[in-house]
């Protein structure tokens, strides 16, 4: 089944059950392309609770809209997002902190959730959060750097649910614009049947992602490119509507410290000139939406004074 599927592949596939013979693949992948296909996951999140939370996002999507809205967060990107006159094919539920019990149950009860889909979320959350965890310490490892000092358990995560709504007249159309991850690592559930994904190559092509059943895509975002001073790919990507099916998604971010983010100290030295100054997720977050720069551009703003790419 996998080497039937695995055809259909366009992005790096990641074995999480060989290890550590992967582990130098792993940072290759990141470093060249910024995203790949994870398999063999099933002993933290298996293909029945994928597939229950499928259920659960579907029906949370089906709530009226005056009970969706009352899915109001902290952090502007996450909550509820209607579609509108500039993303009409597009809504989102969501909030912040995937780490937070707390926040998890205030997002339950801003949408009425039963005990069967709480106590899905929940189950679902805690898998992805293990994963985050386990992929995190993984880079590191690859990269040379003691995973302990860095406290990945610490980090601000964000949960975002994916609908749209794609029609006749939409087909050719972008969904989601191209854009890059602003965080560490995204960990993707797509949709099993409805094509839509695209990331871009070295070369500037986009590359459809087809839909592969039971296994999950990892990006890494614009803090990883800051944390490992330059190394990994912030990998743009885009939806474009290509059939007339409606497509779910369930996106969760590990978003970085909630302090500095900066060059790890490993990766500084005279061969590899450190290339970021320090920032925050919070302040990075803001400065790509006050810039309107959401395709990884934002970074260029942060290259330190001795930077070859001044």
């Amino acid at each position: 089944m996998i080497d039937h599927m695995a055809t259909k592949c366009t992005i790096p596939v990641i074995d999480l059950h060989d290890f550590p013979n992967q582990l130098s693949k792993l940072v290759t992948t990141c470093e060249e392309w910024g995203c790949f296909r994870l398999l063999n996951h099933q002993d933290v999140l298996s293909p029945t609770l994928m597939s229950d939370m499928k259920t659960v996002v579907t029906s949370l999507f089906d709530l009226p809209v005056e009970i969706k809205r009352r899915n109001v967060d902290v952090i502007t990107t996450s909550g509820y997002t209607p579609p509108t006159t500039a993303s009409p094919l597009h809504e989102t539920l969501g909030f912040y902190d995937v780490a937070s019990g707390h926040d998890v149950d205030i997002f339950c009860d801003q949408l009425d959730a039963s005990s069967h889909q709480r106590e899905t979320i929940k189950r679902y959350i805690e898998a992805v959060h293990e994963l985050f965890m386990e992929i995190a310490k993984k880079l590191a490892q690859g990269l040379g750097v003691k995973s302990e000092s860095i406290g990945f358990e610490n980090w601000a995560c964000l949960f975002k649910l994916n609908k749209y709504y794609f029609t006749p007249q939409s087909v050719g159309s972008l969904g989601i614009s191209t854009h890059t991850d602003s965080g560490f690592l995204a960990i993707v559930q797509d949709d099993d049947d409805v094509n839509g994904l695209e990331v871009m190559n070295k070369s500037g092509d986009f590359i459809p992602v087809d839909p592969w059943p039971g296994t999950l895509i990892v990006n890494t975002g614009d803090m990883a490119k800051v944390w490992s001073n330059g190394r990994f790919c912030n990998v743009k990507h885009r939806v474009r509507c290509k059939e007339t099916k409606m497509r779910v998604s369930i996106a969760s971010f590990l978003l970085g410290p909630k302090g500095a983010v900066e060059p790890l100290e490993e990766l500084v030295d005279d061969d590899h000139p450190r290339k970021y100054v320090s920032t925050t997720f919070e302040d990075y977050r803001k400065l790509r939406f006050s810039t309107k720069l959401l395709a990884g551009e934002a970074l260029e703003l942060l290259y330190a004074p001795s930077s070859d790419n001044v």
